[in-house]
C-alpha cells in the first residue's frame, strides 16, 4: 500500500476528487493548509499599508491505495490539479506498512 499526499490549489479539489472517484478510490482526507515554495507568496495592501503574504492557502489531499493503483492515482491527481502555472503543488508517495479498519478489524488492502 502507498499513501499519496498532494498539495493542490483549493479551486482544483472537485476535479481531483471526481477523477480519483472514477478510479474507484473511495476514501480521502482533505486538510486546509498554508505554505509556499517557489511561488514565495505575494504583496497586498491593506488600509494603505503594504505587507507580504508568505503562506498561501492550499489543500492537502491524502489517499491510501494499493500498489497497483499508485500510477493511475498519481496521473489522475496531476490531470485534475495541473493549471500549468506556478504554485500547482506537489505530490508525495510513501509506503504504508499496514492499515486497520477499526469497525471490522480488517487489515491491509481490505481495510482501505
Amino acid at each position: 500500500m502507498k499513501k499519496i499526499e498532494a498539495i493542490i490549489k483549493p479551486f482544483r479539489l472537485e476535479e481531483v476528487k471526481d477523477l480519483l472517484q472514477s478510479l474507484g478510490i473511495q476514501g480521502m482526507t482533505v486538510s486546509e493548509v498554508k505554505g509556499f515554495g517557489r511561488q514565495k507568496g505575494h504583496t497586498e495592501v491593506y488600509r494603505g499599508a503594504e505587507y507580504t503574504v508568505d503562506f498561501l492557502p492550499k489543500l492537502k489531499v491524502e489517499v491510501v491505495v494499493s500498489d497497483a493503483q499508485v500510477d493511475e492515482a498519481v496521473a489522475a491527481i496531476i490531470k485534475g490539479a495541473k493549471t500549468g502555472k506556478i504554485g500547482d503543488g506537489k505530490i508525495f508517495v510513501s509506503t504504508i506498512q499496514d492499515a486497520i479498519r477499526i469497525r471490522t478489524d480488517e487489515r491491509g488492502d481490505q481495510a482501505v
